[in-house]
């Protein structure tokens, strides 16, 4: 399983939300990149960068951000936040990006993402499954669509989508633990390789995300507030 530290940008800066809120944004450092490196150096070797800018603006922002991490460091990073033309998305591979995250277009424009998917390939595009009470939200979680996480996904999954990072928003950033029962739902119900997101708040929720057959598990607050720390990871990473 992988391990994937996230870094969430706004104004440039490292910051996390909880539940998505603007409101409640904390900065965690002023570079980016240092933060990247430190990571990298416990052995760490993907990432999860999302332009929170770009997720409220509905246009790539801080590519510059991805550019010098994908400069200074060899970490595979998964690109996402206001990704909605082609141009956009050409930006974020030209910048670094290994792959990169579909979530709001992949609702409200799912021609486009097929379209994306056949040009760049099924292993390059993820489809972002953020969601609150089981319904799919958008734009930077600000606007629900309706629309149920696993009808969702089995929908992509005959489009041809293989990978994806589901977050429950309603324990994001909140140290709570992660979805469990959603994501074994998930898990036994389509055939996707899924990724969790959100609510990891100790090495025991990596270790159970794990189990129940995640293919990669996104930390972001927990190693910030340092609830997990490096060491942990790295010692996870070896013992895998």
């Amino acid at each position: 399983m992988k391990i994937i530290p996230a870094i969430d940008i706004i104004d440039g800066k490292c910051v996390r939300l909880s539940k998505g809120d603007y409101s409640t944004k904390k900065i965690y450092s002023e570079d980016p990149v240092e933060t990247a490196k430190e990571f990298e150096s416990f052995g760490i070797r993907f990432l999860h960068l999302v332009d929170l800018d770009g997720a409220k603006s509905r246009h790539i922002v801080n590519q510059k951000v991805l550019e010098d991490i994908a400069r200074e460091t060899s970490l595979q990073i998964d690109f996402g936040g206001g990704l909605k033309t082609g141009e956009d998305i050409a930006i974020a591979f030209n910048a670094g990006a290994k792959q990169i995250t579909l979530g709001s277009i992949a609702v409200q424009n799912p021609e486009f993402c097929l379209e994306m998917i056949k040009k760049y390939g099924s292993d390059r595009i993820i489809l972002g499954a953020d969601c609150e009470n089981r319904k799919i939200k958008t734009s930077g979680w600000l606007e629900e669509s309706g629309l149920d996480i696993i009808e969702f996904l089995l929908d992509y999954q005959k489009k041809g989508i293989s990978r994806t990072i589901c977050t429950d928003i309603s324990k994001d950033g909140m140290l709570e633990g992660p979805s469990t029962d959603l994501y074994q739902e998930i898990l036994e119900q389509t055939a996707i390789k899924l990724t969790a997101s959100g609510g990891i708040s100790c090495i025991e929720d990596v270790h159970r995300m794990k189990e129940i057959g995640c293919a990669g598990t996104i930390i972001g607050k927990a190693i910030y507030e340092g609830k997990i720390t490096l060491q942990q990871l790295q010692e996870f990473i070896e013992n895998a």
